[in-house]
């Protein structure tokens, strides 16, 4: 699903080091920190973080990236409830696309 959004193979590989990662342009890195920084327990935005945010991003496209950040947040904890397991794409994992059938 990602790949038809534009996700790249090179992000996917290099999710786990987006920080210095040059397959990210600086908004993508902001949008991965704060959705690290939404996962954790208790949520606390590091100012540093906000200051960027607001630089790179308007209050309706901050206010659109928190909620889709949440919604993935509150599926991960609902599937916890009912023993649905991560399958491994914060280790650095993706499922790879099967080759294209050569002709």
């Amino acid at each position: 699903m990602g790949r038809e959004l534009g996700v790249t193979e090179q992000q996917l590989r290099e999710l786990p080091r987006y920080r210095e990662s040059a397959a990210f342009s600086e908004e993508e890195r902001l949008a991965i920190w704060l959705a690290e920084e939404m996962a954790k327990t208790p949520v606390e935005i590091p100012a540093e973080l906000s200051r960027k945010l607001r630089r790179h991003f308007d209050e309706a496209q901050l206010v659109e990236l928190a909620a889709v950040i949440a919604w993935e947040n509150y599926r991960a904890r609902f599937n916890r409830v009912f023993g649905v397991r991560p399958v491994g794409f914060s280790g650095g994992d993706f499922c790879v696309l099967p080759e294209e059938p050569r002709a």
